[in-house]
């Protein structure tokens, strides 16, 4: 009896082991909003298809819907062996920081965040560089002087679009006046499009007439209330020019798709900060876009970003320097 228990332990440890070895590939978790939310998470999702496409290969995924699965669904991935785990979105941090302890040789990244232990890569962004560009756009386009930011969760990283593209708006026009909201104070701020809409209407009822939305899911409503308003709305982390055309002046598009694949192809730990130069930071051209965006206005901006990854314009980070402090 007790040689059939070890043989039946020793079948379901090999089991176990090869579950595991099926999975000693990538997975990704991402965060609220889900992978479909036309912005930051499905920029990832992108990443992580580029990644299978190329590879022929699969790899494991899970759409959080409250605050509470996060670290159960990373555990998830590591008990069943993927590597690397990748995190998407800041708040998922401390969960990757908590897993890559107990599971030092498994392979954890973090988009949006910094975790320094050695088996985990950190994937920053100059967010505020690409804001200060489309914030210029933004007050080249505008006729009333006045332009727009409606952020997601009222959160330092969401501060530091709103700084870069408050400098963006007033390195074009001094006397420019920057309407800014945040949406909410917890995660559902960026799953809620009504709300965004709300907040849009109001800020062109005090004259802006383009707005910048930094608000993942929650930017949905307000580029349709631009539309509804005949106004312009300015998209954020993936391309979304193509969401709202004609009323979408730009995007400022933030390269987590080639970040999220290249931490799944080729694995380093440490830290990679991506900004204007190397594309990791830009702004979106296309054919939506084509007719609103001159090409006096596009001259402007490229001198503008020139200067930038020069060092001869030097944009305040919200998180590190001691500018745009709310």
């Amino acid at each position: 009896m007790a040689l059939k228990s070890v043989l039946r332990l020793s079948v379901v440890a090999a089991a176990a082991l090869v579950a595991t070895a099926v999975w000693a590939e990538p997975s990704v978790v991402y965060d609220m909003g889900g992978k479909f939310d036309k912005s930051f998470n499905e920029a990832a999702y992108n990443g992580m298809e580029m990644w299978k496409k190329e590879t022929g290969k699969k790899y494991l995924e899970f759409e959080i819907s409250n605050e509470s699965q996060r670290e159960q669904a990373l555990r998830r991935m590591a008990e069943r062996g993927a590597t690397p785990i990748i995190g998407v979105g800041f708040s998922q941090a401390s969960a990757i920081e908590k897993l890559a302890k107990e599971f030092p040789k498994l392979q954890f990244a973090i988009i949006d965040s910094v975790v320094d232990l050695p088996n985990v890569q950190s994937v920053v962004f100059k967010e505020h560089e690409g804001s200060f560009l489309v914030g210029a756009m933004a007050a080249i386009a505008s006729k009333t002087g006045k332009v727009g930011f409606i952020g997601g969760m009222d959160i330092p990283l969401i501060r530091k679009f709103q700084c870069g593209y408050e400098q963006g708006a007033k390195y074009i026009n001094p006397k420019a006046e920057v309407f800014s909201n945040m949406t909410g104070t917890t995660g559902a701020a960026w799953a809620d499009p009504a709300r965004g809409g709300e907040l849009a209407k109001a800020q062109f009822a005090k004259g802006a007439d383009v707005v910048f939305a930094a608000a993942g899911g929650t930017g949905m409503g307000v580029y349709q209330a631009a539309k509804d308003s005949g106004k312009l709305a300015i998209g954020v982390d993936s391309n979304q020019n193509h969401v709202q055309p004609g009323t979408m002046l730009t995007s400022m598009v933030k390269g987590i798709d080639v970040a999220v694949y290249d931490v799944a192809k080729s694995f380093k730990p440490g830290v990679l900060v991506l900004g204007l130069k190397g594309n990791g930071v830009s702004y979106a051209m296309d054919q939506y876009n084509a007719k609103l965006v001159t090409p006096e206005m596009k001259k402007k901006v490229e001198a503008a970003k020139a200067d930038i990854i020069s060092g001869k314009i030097k944009v305040a980070d919200y998180m590190a320097d001691n500018a745009c402090k709310y």
